[in-house]
């Protein structure tokens, strides 16, 4: 059986792969002229741990690396990212005492 801490690193993992997509077909609509993700809803994802998927499709696409609000805003929602990882681990460990 799966523990919590297994099914959540599935889950995270999973997540970031859908952003680092996003950003890939945000990418692929803009080259095509066609209807584009905002960007408030790609920074929305990145903010719902999707962070690490954020930058890394940003890097490996070279897509929004010259948008001032990216540049600096992604790597503030890694570490926004982790405090949110940090305050669920808190709470859970202090939520379901053993």
């Amino acid at each position: 059986m799966l523990s919590l801490l297994k099914i959540f690193i599935l889950i995270y993992f999973t997540w970031n792969v859908i952003v680092f997509f996003t950003i890939k077909i945000d990418k692929w609509r803009a080259h095509k002229g066609q209807w584009r993700i905002s960007e408030r809803n790609l920074l929305l994802k990145g903010l719902a741990l999707g962070a690490v998927g954020l930058y890394a499709g940003m890097q490996v696409f070279r897509h929004k690396t010259s948008s001032l609000k990216f540049t600096i805003g992604v790597p503030l929602l890694i570490v926004i990212n982790i405090i949110e990882v940090i305050f669920l681990i808190y709470a859970y460990n202090y939520s379901f005492p053993i």
